[in-house]
């Protein structure tokens, strides 16, 4: 088989597990290891310390335009985003029955609404509202983001899963870290040659990473990460770099990335299944590994409308990924009625602005299906970006 092909076979591989609503590779795995698997909304959750007591993190992203939304539209009013929606719809439907509970970390009131709906829908699992700190002193939000994950592991532990070991949890961490440097590692790739790493294949290996275990998606990182740096088939095009921001929750369709990318646009810097890079860089493996796992979250996390900003400004971590990707243009992609990316969206605007970035801004549902205005939108941004910017 040649680079090529293998390339291709691995992303139609990763897109097969992508488009799975009923989660086989968990169904798989629990009945190989006889483990617990517990879903988790985005953004971030603590995976490593469910790893280390032998469960499963498994990433709900909702549903895609081709999931039939019917139960899920009775419990959420028209004006707020669709991920909610889905999820009940996936929930009801017997989708997600492998799974033995959920994480609801804190990102708006309609995830803390949902891990409410999600008690009295299922009453058997497991359920928690993760609320992560936004007051990142030690003392303060750190004793308080200890005490959240020493309570969920002794859940998990009374529902079966290991007792919290240090050594594991540092095992734990080890594996997360090297998986982080791969998805680091493909994005700045990405950076370099944007053709070599189409968004389009980058996000299914990023989706599908999310509901397998972590070993596993390493092995599929490092293959793709191979396949694309060997394959000569593609060549650069004359396409406009752009960063996309405000997809850091609801995901958009694929069919939205791949058309911003057929308009003529390198997506080089995006918020996509945040998840993986959420945690900036490598956490310590000496010392206490709860405390270094409090510590990255505290300190070494991502700039994000869901994270409090005290003395920095909103926008500055936006620009220096562009700065660092070579973006030319800012692409405002968030899904209808998310609260933070859009009450975030004018902040951020005024310092792209200010740094003399050209941007435009749509919105997205994530099962919308017909991009053709979108398409005419980004088409003549790219163009622009070509004829006026001056990056």
């Amino acid at each position: 088989m040649s680079g090529a092909a293998a390339l291709a076979g691995l992303v139609a591989g990763a897109e097969r597990v992508y488009r799975d609503y009923s989660l086989q590779t968990v169904v798989e795995w629990k009945a190989r290891t006889g483990g617990l698997a517990i879903g988790y909304m985005p953004i971030y959750v603590p995976r490593e310390l469910l790893h280390a007591q032998g469960v499963l993190p498994v990433g709900l992203m909702g549903g895609r335009d081709d999931l039939e939304i019917i139960k899920g539209d009775a419990y959420y009013q028209s004006y707020i985003c669709h991920i909610p929606r889905s999820t009940i719809e996936l929930g009801l439907n017997g989708s997600l029955d492998c799974l033995d509970g959920v994480l609801f970390p804190a990102i708006c009131d309609v995830i803390r609404n949902l891990s409410g709906m999600w008690s009295m829908l299922f009453p058997g699992k497991y359920v928690r509202y993760l609320d992560v700190p936004q007051n990142f002193d030690r003392r303060v939000g750190g004793a308080f983001y200890m005490r959240e994950l020493r309570e969920i592991a002794r859940d998990l532990e009374t529902r079966g899963a290991l007792a919290l070991d240090a050594e594991n949890l540092r095992g734990a961490i080890r594996a997360f870290n090297e998986n982080r440097r791969l998805v680091r590692g493909l994005y700045e790739l990405r950076y370099r040659q944007p053709w070599k790493v189409p968004t389009h294949e980058l996000y299914v290996l990023l989706r599908a990473s999310i509901v397998m275990p972590v070993e596993e998606s390493t092995a599929m990182l490092t293959q793709y990460s191979a396949l694309a740096q060997a394959d000569t088939s593609r060549q650069p095009l004359d396409q406009a770099r752009v960063a996309v921001t405000g997809s850091f929750c609801e995901q958009p369709p694929l069919g939205l990335i791949r058309t911003l990318e057929r308009a003529g646009c390198y997506i080089v810097d995006d918020d996509f299944v945040q998840i993986h890079r959420y945690i900036l860089h490598d956490i310590p493996l000496d010392g206490d590994p709860l405390e270094n796992l409090v510590t990255a979250y505290l300190e070494d996390g991502v700039a994000s409308p869901t994270r409090y900003i005290g003395d920095g400004v909103k926008g500055e971590a936006l620009l220096q990924r562009a700065k660092e990707s070579g973006a030319e243009g800012v692409l405002f992609c968030a899904p209808s009625f998310c609260d933070p990316a859009l009450l975030d969206q004018p902040m951020i605007v005024r310092a792209v602005e200010r740094a003399g970035m050209m941007w435009t801004a749509f919105k997205y549902s994530e099962n919308g299906g017909q991009f053709q205005v979108i398409r005419e939108q980004a088409g003549t941004f790219a163009d622009s970006i070509k004829l006026w910017s001056p990056a």
